[in-house]
């Protein structure tokens, strides 16, 4: 599961550099980076929490909307034969590629548990969302 910081419905990552001795990490789904870093796993929150109000506030001195614009596309790299097999698969239900990709998404978001747990008997380290 990878490691996140949430406050105010923002979301914000979270790393170790061994070299530096120091958590840090960015608030994520933002047009802006905007990153943070603490000494110990307090200092790393309360430094996300004071980031997230600076750049709310900044937001509103400048008059920009905080939070990211997605536009509801993005390119899917995979391997050939599962292009191959998610086409196929579209075209015997009568559906477009993009449905069938669309549904897939909105079923693993709606049956998180069930992904985690699927990922986990793979061998895989879970997210959260």
């Amino acid at each position: 599961m990878n490691d996140i910081l949430q406050y105010k419905n923002y979301h914000g990552s979270v790393h170790f550099s061994a070299a530096d001795e120091v958590f840090h990490g960015k608030i994520l789904a933002i047009n802006d980076l905007v990153s943070f870093e603490g000494a110990s796993v307090s200092e790393l929150k309360l430094a996300f929490q004071e980031a997230v109000e600076d750049y709310l506030e900044t937001c509103l001195k400048i008059g920009k909307a905080p939070e990211k614009t997605y536009r509801g596309t993005f390119n899917v790299r995979v391997p050939s034969a599962l292009h191959k097999q998610a086409s196929l698969f579209a075209a015997i239900h009568n559906i477009t590629l993009n449905e069938f990709v669309k549904t897939a998404l909105t079923y693993t978001l709606k049956h998180q548990e069930q992904f985690n747990q699927s990922l986990e008997d793979e061998g895989m380290k879970p997210g959260r969302a």
